[in-house]
């Protein structure tokens, strides 16, 4: 179904059985196949492969060779019915690709909203990418790793599979992360390592005074007190009693399973 308000370009291919909404802009040579859903408003500029069962949301900006949905790298996968789902208001530049998930691992590849994926990023299956991310580019994150809101990834950084980044982190570029990236944190090297919190980036998010005091008292209790996690996890929750801010902590630590970056 073709929204009568879409422009579709003549070169373009829309296979029977794709949904395009309202005010979609589908230009040259690209390819949408038959479970294909785009949302109102999205622009497909040119040369876009959407494929597979994917369902892409409104107002989104996609660049040249972006291949989303596409059969995904994981030896395992049979051509099992796994899908892509991505949000709303998204820049997904060029050559991004975005990868279907695995009966294995949850079936879906999710990506949120307001996101910008720069040039070559790539989202491996089973990922979830949660919203006001930046993966710069040639970012690649492997198989099953979340990625919580406004996380940063710097370009040529590679996360390994199963891992989590939490809200907030910022990592630097040409990383290797391999072990879980607790929330607020800046991390950078091969492998990666924590270097304090990402205090100019929180405040640039609102985060006030009181709140900052929280999170580098947290960042310490956990990266400077000598203590173990489980030693740690029980201050954590004391200080959480008193500030709301440091129960992402705790949230994530109980996420966690590949240990975080020492």
């Amino acid at each position: 179904m073709i929204d009568q308000s879409a422009f579709i370009h003549p070169s373009a291919i829309v296979e029977e059985g794709a949904i395009i909404h309202p005010d979609v802009h589908v230009g040259p040579f690209c390819v949408i196949g038959p479970q294909a859903e785009i949302g109102a408003r999205t622009v497909l500029k040119s040369h876009v492969v959407v494929t597979g069962i994917t369902r892409i949301g409104e107002d989104n900006q996609i660049y040249p060779f972006a291949c989303l949905g596409d059969v995904n790298q994981d030896l395992k996968y049979a051509g099992e019915p796994t899908r892509v789902e991505i949000g709303h208001r998204n820049q997904i530049r060029e050559s991004v690709t975005i990868h279907r998930g695995t009966i294995q691992g949850g079936e879906v590849t999710r990506v949120g909203s307001d996101n910008l994926l720069m040039v070559n990023a790539h989202v491996a299956h089973d990922c979830t990418v949660g919203s006001h991310c930046i993966m710069a580019n040639n970012a690649t994150i492997g198989g099953h790793v979340a990625v919580d809101d406004y996380a940063i990834i710097g370009g040529m950084t590679a996360v390994h599979q199963f891992c989590v980044v939490g809200a907030h982190v910022m990592i630097g570029g040409c990383s290797g992360v391999v072990q879980d990236v607790p929330p607020f944190v800046i991390a950078q090297g091969n492998h990666a390592t924590p270097f304090g919190i990402n205090n100019e980036g929180l405040k640039r998010r609102g985060f006030d005074r009181a709140a900052l005091h929280a999170i580098r008292a947290a960042y310490k209790i956990i990266y400077r007190s000598g203590k173990t996690l489980d030693e740690a996890k029980p201050e954590l929750a004391a200080l959480a009693q008193e500030h709301q801010v440091v129960n992402t902590f705790l949230d994530f630590l109980s996420r966690s399973q590949r240990g975080i970056i020492r």
